[in-house]
């Protein structure tokens, strides 16, 4: 089977708008979280998060096709713009491709047409809103804009889209079936629906994200978009593209268990089934990045996980306390602290860490980044529905 590599990579989150501004923010442990600002914050009870500040997508996007563009769009866009620019603008058509990982689509389009129709009377929505809102917006959007031709489709996984969607990719270069695809994740779920929504599952923190760390109480949402360009390593190689990092392994699972309740069984099988699909011995892998979203019982069931598929675990961080869950984004977001670790020598940090938490045995980098010598790395995502992605990544 045929290797695969990353090439490019973009993004548009709270803590930058490219990925230097995103690794320096990383490793300085600098978070992105605030109070929120959008239309009837105040009638919510969680009022932080990580929103992407200062968006102008005038100054990025072409103006003429705003109007087709829901937010998770235009960040899935300008961060396509930024990874074909750095893998060189490879070639697209029929054997090119793109996959986008989202869970809420077009969410923004969703509360702005019920707003319309609920709180202020009318009678009409945009005549855009269902090409706003559809899932595979982005994922068509970047397709047209770079005349890939090939397979294009979108993942809707909740948590693990993005990692199903780079990990999807990945096979299918590996296979055969394309050459190269343009991979990842958005999400702009940070409006009054979408958190209103989420307040419903408690889950929320009112007052910061601290994964692994005892007394944690929950999660806090971001937003954002990271997208890879993913192509079979001698063809990069033979255009002199500087590679990024090698894809090595992907596992699924699915925990077959509870909608909302992690299983440590099923996601120890996914770390396995990567190392096991990547030819990697446990003891190779330098870091792991953490699904680690602040609540109790998921921050419980990963270091469980961990423990039970690594005799000696190595760092692992969650950088979630940074860039804040991004739900469908966030895999993708959180593979730039990978890439970060394998390229620079620079362990993101676990921000927000207060005490250790017994149930959390692990060394999660706590509040300040780490130089280490990281050549393989993993990066996890563990979604509602009990579903679970996986990926390895080496230098």
């Amino acid at each position: 089977m045929r290797r695969v590599v990353i090439t490019g990579a973009g993004t548009v989150n709270a803590l930058a708008a490219d990925v230097a501004g995103t690794w320096a923010a990383m490793a300085e442990g600098r978070s992105a979280i605030g109070a929120l600002e959008f239309a009837e914050v105040e009638r919510l009870q969680i009022r932080i998060g990580a929103q992407v500040r200062g968006w102008e997508p005038e100054a990025r996007l072409d103006p003429s096709r705003l109007s087709l563009y829901d937010c998770f769009t235009q960040f899935a866009l300008v961060a396509a713009e930024e990874a074909m620019a750095q893998a060189g603008a490879p070639a697209g058509g029929p054997r090119w491709g793109s996959v986008i990982g989202t869970a809420g689509g077009g969410n923004g389009t969703v509360n702005d047409a019920y707003r319309a129709v609920y709180a202020e009377g009318r009678n009409r929505v945009h005549p855009f809103t269902v090409p706003r809102l559809m899932n595979n917006a982005a994922a068509s959007h970047i397709s047209m804009r770079f005349g890939l031709t090939g397979p294009v489709f979108s993942v809707a996984t909740a948590c693990a889209s993005s990692n199903h969607a780079i990990g999807l990719a990945f096979q299918m270069i590996r296979a055969g079936m394309a050459d190269g695809m343009l991979a990842g994740g958005a999400e702009a779920m940070l409006n009054f629906g979408g958190l209103k929504a989420w307040e419903g599952l408690r889950v929320m923190s009112p007052d910061g994200c601290r994964p692994f760390s005892l007394g944690r109480n929950g999660m806090v949402q971001g937003e954002g978009a990271a997208v890879f360009v993913l192509e079979e390593r001698d063809a990069a190689l033979a255009r002199g593209a500087d590679i990024l990092a090698e894809v090595l392994g992907f596992c699924m699972t699915s925990d077959a268990g509870d909608i909302v309740m992690p299983s440590a069984e099923g996601a120890a099988r996914a770390i396995r089934g990567a190392l096991e699909d990547a030819r990697i011995a446990p003891e190779a892998v330098g870091y792991i990045n953490a699904h680690g979203t602040g609540t109790a019982a998921n921050d419980r069931t990963e270091a469980t996980a961990i423990r039970t598929v690594f005799a000696e675990p190595p760092p692992v961080s969650s950088t979630k306390a940074l860039h804040g869950h991004c739900i469908g984004a966030t895999g993708a977001i959180e593979l730039l602290a990978c890439l970060l670790a394998l390229r620079e020598g620079v362990i993101a940090p676990t921000a927000g860490f207060t005490a250790p938490d017994p149930d959390c045995p692990l060394d999660v980098v706590p509040n300040t980044a780490r130089a280490a010598d990281v050549r393989v790395a993993l990066s996890n995502a563990f979604a509602f529905g009990g579903l679970n992605a996986v990926l390895v990544l080496g230098r």
